[in-house]
């Protein structure tokens, strides 16, 4: 059975890149996402995600919350999405749902 392919572009050459409480998604060093969280205690409060518009629709977004979970749980923290982007992330993707704060 073959692997289908998508119409569309590949995001292949996007690095990603976590420090200073930011998560990146850089393309040839330049930053074209970022999702923003504020730590306090076992808490990460995600509080912005921002896409370029020249990679809206590739699904960029969800890879950097899917970051932030893996990390919440590298840490044994949980999230506290405050933005609406990621909230709805969370909310959407049941196994997701395991970080969020109570």
């Amino acid at each position: 059975m073959q692997e289908q392919k998508s119409n569309k572009k590949e995001a292949l050459s996007m690095d990603f890149k976590h420090e200073n409480n930011k998560f990146s998604a850089l393309e040839n060093s330049e930053e074209l996402a970022f999702l923003s969280y504020i730590p306090h205690g076992d808490v990460l409060t995600v509080d912005h995600t921002e896409v370029s518009p020249k990679l809206e629709g590739q699904g960029i977004g969800k890879k950097l919350v899917a970051q932030v979970v893996d990390y919440a749980r590298s840490e044994n923290k949980t999230i506290d999405p405050q933005c609406p982007f990621a909230k709805s992330v969370i909310e959407k993707t049941p196994e997701f749902q395991d970080v969020l704060a109570k």
